[in-house]
C-alpha cells in the first residue's frame, strides 16, 4: 500500500502542476476568445499569418518554444528586461514562467475549439437579436456567448490537460527546480534518471494518465450537457 502513496516531493509536483495549469488556462482564456473571434468573424490583412502564428506551437518542437521564450522573456531578453525593470516581474526559472510556457503551447488548442464553435453559430440568430434593438455587446453576451459555451469549455479543458503534460518548453525556459518549476512531467523525468526511481515513476505515470483521462471525459460530458441544455432537451 505504501508503494501507491505519493511522496511529499511527488505531492508537491502535482500541486505545482495544477497551479501552473490553472494559471495558464486563466491567462489564455480572454486573449484566446479574442483571437478566435477575429479568425472566425473578421477578414483583415495578415489573417493567414495570424492563424499560422497561433498554431505554430503545435508544429514547433517544445524545446524551440522554450528557447524562444527564454530569449524574449529572460532577464536579458527585450521583454524580460522591461518586465523586470518596470514591473519587478521575473518569469525565467520561476513557476510563473512555467505557466507562461504552458499557456503558449496549449493556446492553439483553446483557440481552435472556440473558433470552430463561433463558425458553427447560426448568424441569423444574432441578426434577429439586432433587429430587436440589441447592441453588439448585448448580442454577444446573450446570444453568441451561450451558443459557443460548449466550445469554450472544451477548449479550456483541453488546454488544461495539455498544460499538465507540458515538458519541453518548461524545462528549457524555467529549468527543473524542485518546489519552484518541477511539475509532474519534470518530476517523472527526474525519477527516470536515478537508481530506484521506478516505483515513483510508475506512480506519476498512473497519476498523469488519470488526470488526462479525467480531463478528456469531463470535457466530453460537460460539452454534451451544455449543448443539450441549449437545445432545450
Amino acid at each position: 500500500m505504501d508503494a501507491l502513496m505519493l511522496t511529499a516531493a511527488e505531492q508537491q509536483a502535482m500541486g505545482l502542476s495544477l497551479r501552473v495549469s490553472l494559471w495558464a488556462v486563466g491567462c489564455s482564456l480572454p486573449p484566446g476568445l479574442l483571437v478566435a473571434w477575429l479568425l472566425a468573424r473578421r477578414d483583415f490583412p495578415g489573417k493567414t499569418l495570424l492563424n499560422g502564428l497561433v498554431h505554430l506551437p503545435l508544429i514547433l518542437p517544445p524545446v524551440v518554444v522554450g528557447y524562444v521564450l527564454l530569449v524574449l522573456l529572460g532577464r536579458q531578453g527585450p521583454l524580460g528586461m522591461v518586465l523586470h525593470d518596470w514591473f519587478g516581474i521575473t518569469l525565467a526559472f520561476t513557476w510563473k514562467g512555467a505557466a507562461v510556457a504552458a499557456a503558449v503551447v496549449s493556446f492553439p488548442l483553446m483557440v481552435r475549439a472556440m473558433r470552430l464553435s463561433l463558425e458553427a453559430v447560426d448568424r441569423r440568430l444574432e441578426e434577429a437579436a439586432r433587429t430587436l434593438g440589441a447592441g453588439p455587446v448585448d448580442v454577444f453576451l446573450t446570444v453568441t456567448l451561450p451558443l459557443i459555451a460548449p466550445g469554450i469549455l472544451t477548449g479550456t479543458i483541453m488546454a488544461f490537460a495539455r498544460s499538465l503534460g507540458e515538458f519541453g518548453a518548461t524545462i528549457t525556459f524555467v529549468s527543473n527546480i524542485p518546489g519552484e518549476t518541477r511539475t509532474l512531467p519534470l518530476a517523472l523525468y527526474n525519477l527516470t534518471q536515478v537508481v530506484g526511481g521506478e516505483a515513483g515513476a510508475a506512480r506519476l505515470v498512473a497519476l498523469s494518465v488519470a488526470l488526462a483521462l479525467a480531463a478528456v471525459v469531463a470535457s466530453e460530458v460537460l460539452a454534451r450537457r451544455m449543448a443539450a441544455r441549449l437545445e432545450g432537451r
